[in-house]
């Protein structure tokens, strides 16, 4: 019961934060200029180009041009996209599976390495493995995505080969079908170990590069949550009545150390999906980063507003999940309280 009422609380409020949100874009998106450009061509005149702003209400006010277009988002119509010289609906669902696909496979790793290193140094405080992992901390969260992602590339593609770039061969691509868009999926609901192995093998190098930041932020959340655990009373009492190092560890002091580590990890999720855009550049990754980079180069106000909304619903979602696994976690915890 509790639970629910919260959601319903959380779920009605939504709405005006996403309208808070999409005014204040919108608005910007406009005083950088009119979108008229997306629909031009050298050869028009000034007289057809002031025709095309009547069209498609462009010359109205602002608040006028801004319900229009929410309307048509309400619609599920979110504009044109010159970029992709298509509807931006139709391109972003595409887009969206590749950059999905790519976030959740930089997470995984990201989780479960950040959780593994950082119980594992936590347990060994101030020994070796705890230095070492607490270099790859710092070094990790502050080394550029860039930097890395072309390191890799010259290793691992350029003279070793082991690992393409792009998202899969074109000729495996075409030999399945592609009912989710999330090529590793949609390999497995084919039954197809070749496309299974390539989705995968394009995965790694654009999933590593993505997910070391994450990493190494999680693994030092994780370190320290789980040093001021092993140092409670309620671990001492847990080791008092005979209970085997590893049971302290894995039951009582990680459970806990995970509450604020979850946070953490929530937040990162949507930060990864707005990491992709240098990482998909880099690996020719054809996503929502790439788009969106596309987009702002050439002034496609619809792709820009389409990709802040999803990222504010994204943002507002994962702060949601978040707060519902905090409870879980910590009894402790009383959700709208």
């Amino acid at each position: 019961m509790q639970i629910r009422d919260y959601l319903i609380r959380r779920l009605m409020v939504l709405p005006i934060l996403l309208i808070g949100v999409s005014i204040i874009v919108f608005a910007l998106t406009r005083v950088g200029g009119s979108p008229i450009g997306i629909y031009m061509s050298h050869e028009m005149t000034p007289e057809e180009v002031e025709e095309l702003e009547d069209r498609y209400g462009l010359n109205d006010p602002l608040p006028v041009q801004y319900f229009a277009w929410a309307g048509g988002v309400l619609r599920g119509d979110l504009g044109w996209s010159g970029v992709a010289v298509a509807p931006v609906t139709q391109v972003f669902r595409g887009k969206l599976a590749a950059t999905m696909e790519l976030a959740t496979a930089a997470g995984l790793v990201a989780v479960t390495l950040g959780i593994t290193l950082g119980t594992f140094a936590g347990a060994r405080r101030d020994r070796l493995p705890d230095h070492l992992t607490r270099v790859f901390s710092v070094s990790g969260s502050s080394m550029p995505d860039f930097w890395f992602a072309i390191v890799l590339l010259i290793v691992f593609w350029v003279y070793l080969g082991w690992f393409p770039v792009g998202r899969s061969d074109p000729a495996i691509w075409a030999s399945i079908a592609h009912p989710t868009g999330l090529y590793t999926i949609d390999s497995l609901m084919a039954g197809s170990w070749q496309a299974f192995r390539d989705a995968i093998w394009h995965l790694v190098l654009p999933a590593i590069t993505l997910g070391l930041a994450t990493t190494a932020i999680i693994t030092r959340m994780m370190r320290s949550s789980l040093v001021e655990e092993l140092n409670e009373d309620y671990v001492d009492a847990a080791r008092a009545k005979g209970l085997p190092e590893r049971l302290v560890l894995k039951r009582h002091a990680r459970r806990n150390a995970l509450i604020p580590t979850m946070t953490v990890i929530g937040l990162s999720f949507g930060f990864l999906l707005q990491g992709t855009v240098v990482v998909e550049i880099i690996y020719q990754w054809p996503g929502l980063g790439r788009w969106l980079a596309d987009a702002v180069l050439r002034g496609d106000q619809a792709t820009i507003m389409a990709y802040v909304l999803f990222t504010s619903v994204l943002f507002l979602t994962v702060n949601l999940a978040v707060d519902i696994i905090y409870a879980y976690l910590d009894r402790r915890v009383v959700l709208g309280s």
